[in-house]
């Protein structure tokens, strides 16, 4: 059953040309024109990927420190300890700990955005797989988050770092900023994430790459973007 889409949502609609693949600097002036959100909405990326997400090697999965920010403050807590612990709260990290800070997630707290382990910690931290896993808070050496570089981990985190990942249909949305930023803020985020993924291309694909891309709002309708042109 399709889903029923309000007034303002079709009012949005309208004002895209369906048949059309805007330049970024375009679509990123009608994006911030047609949001109806009452609140500072969030600013959107999807890519549509001819990817097969069965393979190992063509699942993309990665982060990238976005140059204007998500707008977002991040809480980032770090399991560490000794040295490196003492590391992580100069480098500005909200929450550090080591069982304690286990205990306290397998209680039920989750009220942070980001997870940053040291490598000797995962042993303790793996425990919290079924946890932080669903919720795409497990720290990974993919996304820079099982590292003994702790300080650029949380400085990155809090700096606007974002991850990116296929789903299971090839998908990948990413956050890039704020309605209210500037376009060319909004504009510089976008490229930086598109970048990305293009360079991320597995080698077995064949064909079209990138299907489709688009920006939008949180509860505003999709901007096809010409990728070609950015």
């Amino acid at each position: 059953m399709a889903r029923k889409r309000g007034k303002q949502y079709q009012d949005a609609v309208k004002q895209i040309d369906q048949d059309k693949k805007y330049a970024l600097s375009e679509a990123v002036e009608l994006v911030k024109k047609i949001d109806f959100a009452k609140f500072d909405d969030t600013v959107s990326i999807a890519f549509k990927l001819n990817v097969d997400t069965k393979q190992a090697d063509q699942q993309l999965r990665g982060a990238v420190v976005l140059p204007n920010g998500t707008g977002k403050e991040q809480t980032v807590v770090v399991f560490a300890k000794g040295d490196k612990a003492k590391e992580a709260e100069a480098a500005g990290a909200d929450f550090v700990g080591e069982a304690d800070l286990v205990e306290k997630i397998q209680d039920g707290w989750l009220d942070f955005d980001v997870a940053i382990a040291t490598p000797d910690m995962m042993a303790q931290v793996g425990r919290l797989g079924r946890v932080l896993g669903p919720k795409g808070l497990m720290p990974n050496p993919k996304t820079g988050t099982v590292t003994m570089d702790v300080t650029k981990a949380v400085s990155d985190s809090k700096a606007g770092k974002v991850t990116y990942r296929t789903d299971r249909d090839g998908n990948v949305a990413v956050p890039v900023g704020k309605v209210s930023f500037d376009a060319d803020k909004l504009a510089g985020n976008i490229k930086t994430i598109a970048d990305v993924i293009v360079r991320a291309r597995p080698a077995a694909v064949r064909g079209t790459y990138i299907q489709n891309v688009s920006i939008s709002s949180t509860f505003g309708p999709g901007v096809e973007l010409d990728i070609d042109a950015m």
